[in-house]
């Protein structure tokens, strides 16, 4: 009977355990119900597995147990799956294996054998696997761990928990067979100790290589979409130079009307006429600022507030941003305005406005953005509002973009919301 108190005691630690480990660093569809009733259910299975009384049927079905439920139940990746579960697996062994030790090197007088001993010997080797995972979990949660990169370099790294588990088997069978020496018996206990911290490596080095692959990624998508602005507004720059030049070369169509004028056509003279009135590349772009970049930006984002009903106003003092490359100009006010622009959709009296000034015998200006919105953002570590689109592994680089574009004109970024008036205030300080 104390038999299976123990065992159910020992499962069920490593049920909270798994449980703990996965809700705290992955995310799940399903809801807590489902995710308890089929974890209970798989260790029920472990349960009974372990009445056969097979050390190795015994691990091995927990890992395949463990990979079952994080690839099901959090929708990791297989090899992520099968990563983790093997880490787990690694860390529950030679948990086990080093209070083993450290029991026959420290306390030889202490009989694991008996009840007591194997009490003794289990609820420590759970407290040691217990302090492990949360120690990884303390370093890892809130770090946004990455369930879709994963190369094969995962595999090779999965290869050292696998190993690790071997190695504690191969202890484990000697030490059933004979009875270590005492000498090496405390080597048994220095290399269980050895792997669980090479193993704490490889965890961590896995969640680095997935941090910088991550950081690589955004950098590339982040990259193709300030260039992807960039070629957008050369190309409505390149529309306002045709535009000035069309009204320059008005003269030449006031020549043709007069031809024809001389030819008495009045019909083909309203028909010049017309066509002239009506074409798009006779409406004059708005002047908004002196700088041609920006204002083609601004042009634009008129136009979308006033088809969106929103009131956009604007003060942008002279030889304000003429130090500010032109692709960082860019990629600054367009990711400004599209947050502004979406924040404030869709609400009354909605509006947008827009201050860029500099201060006065100083080489700073300051860009303050303040636009309706219509909740409180939610912000990440760094103060800053997170994204809240449906996909927002692939959104959210509008912050990024500003935030290096500050850094880069060794700057700071300011972001709140005022619950009073219901707006959100960005200020933006750029050394030039």
């Amino acid at each position: 009977m104390e038999h299976i108190i123990l065992l159910f005691f020992s499962f069920f630690t490593e049920a909270v355990i798994l449980w703990q480990y996965a809700s705290s660093l992955f995310t799940s569809s399903y809801s807590n119900k489902i995710k308890l009733a089929l974890l209970s259910a798989f260790y029920a299975i472990l349960f009974l597995i372990s009445l056969l009384g097979q050390t190795g049927l015994n691990t091995i079905s927990f890992f395949v147990i463990n990979t079952i439920f994080l690839y099901m139940l959090f929708k990791l990746k297989l090899l992520l799956a099968l990563f983790h579960s093997a880490i787990l697996t690694a860390i529950m062994g030679l948990s086990e294996l080093a209070v083993f030790g450290i029991i026959s090197r420290f306390f030889p007088h202490f009989v694991l054998e008996t009840d007591a001993g194997i009490i003794f010997y289990t609820v420590f080797s759970k407290i040691l696997f217990f302090a492990v995972i949360y120690l990884l979990i303390h370093l890892l949660k809130g770090k946004n761990i990455n369930q879709e990169q994963y190369d094969r370099s995962g595999l090779l790294l999965m290869l050292i928990p696998v190993s690790s588990v071997f190695i504690m088997f191969t202890f484990l069978a000697i030490g059933e067979t004979s009875a270590f020496a005492q000498p090496v018996d405390f080597m048994v206990t220095i290399c269980a100790v050895f792997l669980l911290m090479v193993n704490l490596l490889v965890f961590g080095i896995n969640q680095y290589n997935q941090k910088k692959s991550q950081e690589y990624t955004d950098m590339q998508l982040l990259l193709q979409k300030e260039s992807d602005f960039a070629q957008y507004y050369e190309m409505i720059l390149s529309q306002s130079e045709n535009q000035s030049i069309l009204i320059h070369d008005i003269k030449k169509h006031l020549q043709s009307i007069k031809l024809l004028n001389e030819k008495n056509d009045s019909d083909k003279i309203n028909a010049y006429i017309q066509q002239l009135l009506e074409s798009s590349d006779l409406k004059e772009t708005s002047k908004i600022c002196d700088n041609e970049m920006l204002n083609a930006i601004l042009c634009r984002y008129q136009r979308q507030c006033n088809e969106k009903h929103i009131v956009f106003h604007t003060d942008i003092r002279s030889d304000t941003v003429q130090n500010i490359y032109q692709h960082d100009l860019t990629s600054l006010f367009c990711n400004l305005l599209d947050n502004a622009v979406e924040s404030a959709d869709n609400i009354p009296d909605s509006f947008i406005e827009l201050t860029v000034e500099k201060k006065e015998n100083s080489p700073f200006i300051i860009i303050i953005l303040i636009n309706s919105c219509r909740s409180t953002p939610v912000y990440d570590q760094d103060g800053l509002p997170v994204s809240h689109k449906a996909n927002k592994g692939r959104h959210g680089f509008g912050i990024k973009s500003i935030k290096k574009v500050v850094k880069q004109y060794n700057g700071n970024l300011q972001m709140y919301y005022d619950n009073d008036s219901g707006t959100f205030h960005t200020i933006i300080t750029l050394k030039q």
